[in-house]
């Protein structure tokens, strides 16, 4: 079992400690706090240099301390508090950064409800557990030999070939049935390619339907989004030393990942509806009668001040477009507002909840969204950097780490 060193606030009086600890124990993580004297607390504010109120958040940072000193044995850290807690989500960022500059322990921090379940929280615990187990993978460079990478998303599933280094053969379908459309996908890639099943020397399977491909195919990796994302970002834009942000706005739900030496260390999953998505995006193309690459188009030469649109449900924020039209405003401003909205929303429900690294890197099928690009560099006042490919990027991950497997079975 991999230990998992829980440095928190509250969770023991919130009733979600024993979701963490079921989350921690599906994906073979063992919790356990690190054990401190009393005396710690007040070195630990005097070495870390920050002062708090709260009792509770002094002993995180002790524990912390307990363990960049080598006096606890852990192999991870998830660091937690309280949502509602302001000054507990100041010294979550402060004791993660304390603990990255000071040690190679992986870390990922996460701000819990009263409502938290251990479903919420598995992606984390995957995610921390595949760092710790599979690190040589995230620091792969290149990919090697003939693999091919599914990734099985909520409204579409794509798969690659990928043979030392290049992509031979991509395929993309609208998810209907996991095993029906990875099937598709694949199959349709290995025609581009030129290839058969049998010449695949492995299969990496990532997304939400990962566990049904990884037995379909015998997959020799089937690995968590946030880690197939980051390492897909950074292969596709040869930026793979360092830090960065990865954004991906998807159909059903985004992602904002921070890397921390390209390694995943903190990442927010989800949105307070689906006016934050890439689905809101499609409904107003609809609307405007246009195809989404052409809503891309139209947004990016409209002026977004032009019609008032901030609504974090989808239906207001239709009603607010129709207003806009009704008003006499343009079609192409009508899209730019859209765009907009969905950019100024995935600023303010998760930007905030993560320490923004440069660059930031989005990806997805959205990133090809022109008016979406522009609309998120205008928010975060910065250049976008998009792949060549931004919707390959789960599976690219998927094909690039997985060759790497053989050598990490080696090593083990």
């Amino acid at each position: 079992m991999v230990r998992i060193a829980q440095i928190s606030c509250g969770s023991e009086y919130s009733g979600i400690q024993q979701e963490i600890e079921k989350a921690a124990q599906i994906v073979g993580g063992s919790i356990f706090v690190p054990e401190i004297e009393a005396a710690e607390i007040r070195a630990a504010e005097e070495e870390i240099g920050f002062h708090v109120a709260s009792p509770g958040l002094r002993v995180m940072m002790a524990r912390a301390k307990a363990i960049v000193e080598g006096r606890v044995d852990a192999d991870g850290v998830f660091i937690a508090s309280c949502f509602r807690c302001a000054e507990g989500a100041l010294v979550r960022s402060v004791i993660r950064r304390y603990i990255q500059s000071q040690s190679k322990i992986p870390v990922v921090s996460y701000s819990f409800t009263e409502r938290s379940k251990a479903g919420a929280l598995l992606l984390r615990m995957e995610a921390l557990v595949n760092i710790i187990g599979k690190k040589p993978l995230f620091a792969r460079t290149k990919q090697e030999g003939i693999t091919a990478g599914i990734d099985s998303g909520s409204t579409t599933t794509k798969a690659v070939i990928m043979k030392n280094n290049e992509i031979l053969g991509s395929g993309w379908f609208p998810t209907t049935g996991v095993l029906e459309s990875g099937m598709a996908a694949l199959n349709q890639a290995l025609k581009e390619s030129g290839l058969s099943e049998d010449a695949l020397e492995a299969v990496g399977v990532t997304g939400y339907g990962r566990t049904i491909l990884k037995e379909k195919y015998k997959a020799q990796l089937a690995m968590e989004e946030v880690s197939t994302c980051s390492k897909g970002a950074l292969f596709l834009t040869d930026k793979q030393k360092g830090d960065a942000t990865v954004i991906d706005i998807g159909g059903m739900d985004n992602k904002a990942i921070t890397l921390y030496d390209s390694i995943p260390d903190s990442f927010t999953v989800g949105g307070a509806c689906a006016g934050a998505s890439g689905r809101f995006l499609e409904t107003s193309a609809k609307r405007l009668g246009v195809s989404i690459e052409d809503f891309g188009d139209m947004a990016a030469k409209g002026q977004y001040k032009a019609v008032p649109m901030n609504a974090y449900c989808i239906v207001f924020g239709l009603q607010d477009l129709v207003a806009g039209l009704a008003g006499g405003a343009k079609p192409e401003d009508a899209a730019a507002a859209a765009c907009h909205s969905v950019a100024e929303q995935v600023f303010e429900q998760q930007l905030q909840e993560i320490d923004i690294r440069y660059p930031i890197i989005q990806v997805g099928s959205t990133a090809m969204i022109k008016g979406l690009v522009k609309a998120l560099s205008e928010v975060l006042s910065v250049e976008m950097i998009v792949p060549k490919r931004p919707n390959l990027i789960g599976c690219v991950g998927a094909a690039v780490m997985v060759s790497g497997m053989k050598d990490l079975e080696e090593a083990k």
